[in-house]
């Protein structure tokens, strides 16, 4: 069964981001709404539903901008009232090209697995196509209070893998703590690092140093690793190469000189101040060879921080498997 269309005229649209949209009945055929085998088509059932649900917007891509003139024949051949239609500009790769799995993560799951925030892609996206002023970083409820369709661009928009990063570290630093400890001890239980409650309890007072630097939960969890484990952790090959007997002598010296102090964070910074100034070094020279000893690497949160959270005894031992 197919639904007659009129000859002559126009069928107008008038979406609330495309503006006035007119095609001329001429172009239009007569489509079927009924197979041969009884079932309905979809554009034919897509119209009945949402009148029975009481749909007053449909919006979608501009990519179903046709078939909203086959639709609103049924609409108006039913004489019912039609819903507003709002056809969204689709989001393309940086290249210019429809966004495909070669651009990266095109599917909620594979924001999650790469270490995103809901809010954090949802700023973005609700940026790609409408704007207010220079107002960059948006929550859900300033969102909800400015945004209008009227607004929304008619241009297609390219999909900005870096300023996503980049504003997913913004809401990774305003992020609760607790929040992001959780979910970086569950990423790291998925890549099989072990650790036990103390493990936890140091990356959870770790978190406030931690995220001054992720850019994502993936990062985080990455640079939270030597805090969980216990024991010394496995030197990366830039500090490997760094760990000199020099540098082991003067890790053994540490040890003994940090040994008897209190073990508070502003204590523990001062302590080391002294240490640099009686030796007559820097302090980026005593606290390299610990940043070693203790994560590993030649990156990490804050000196002071980084022993405080580990626990003299958990310090000390890293530091002097270090030095031997």
């Amino acid at each position: 069964i197919r639904l007659k269309a009129p000859r002559e005229g126009s069928t107008v649209v008038e979406d609330l981001v495309q503006g006035r949209v007119e095609v001329q009945n001429t172009e239009l055929d007569d489509m079927i709404i009924l197979r041969s085998d009884g079932t309905p088509t979809y554009l034919h059932a897509v119209v009945v539903d949402d009148h029975d649900m009481g749909i007053t917007h449909v919006i979608r891509g501009d990519d179903h901008l046709t078939n909203t003139f086959r639709q609103v024949q049924v609409y108006d051949a039913m004489g019912w009232t039609r819903p507003r239609f709002a056809h969204i500009p689709l989001i393309h790769g940086a290249d210019g090209a429809k966004l495909s799995k070669r651009h990266g993560a095109v599917g909620v799951m594979e924001f999650d697995a790469q270490g995103f925030l809901p809010e954090a892609v949802c700023n973005y996206l609700l940026r790609l196509g409408w704007g207010h002023g220079d107002e960059e970083i948006l929550d859900r409820a300033r969102a909800i209070e400015l945004f209008e369709l009227s607004d929304v661009g008619r241009a297609a928009s390219r999909m900005d893998y870096a300023k996503l990063t980049h504003l997913n570290g913004v809401y990774l630093r305003q992020a609760d703590d607790d929040r992001l400890a959780a979910e970086v001890l569950k990423r790291l239980a998925a890549r099989g690092v072990l650790f036990g409650t103390l493990g936890g309890d140091r990356v959870k007072a770790l978190m406030p140093a931690l995220k001054e630097r992720a850019k994502t939960l993936e990062e985080l969890t990455g640079a939270a690793v030597f805090a969980a484990q216990e024991g010394p952790p496995k030197l990366d090959a830039k500090a490997a190469a760094m760990l000199t007997p020099e540098v082991k002598a003067l890790l053994a010296d540490l040890a003994q000189f940090l040994n008897t102090a209190p073990w508070e964070r502003e204590d523990l910074m001062n302590w080391l101040r002294d240490y640099a100034d009686v030796k007559g070094v820097k302090l980026g020279q005593v606290a390299q060879p610990l940043r070693i000893a203790l994560a590993g690497s030649t990156q990490s949160p804050p000196i002071d921080a980084v022993l405080w959270a580990l626990g003299r005894t958990e310090a000390m031992d890293r530091i002097l498997a270090a030095a031997e």
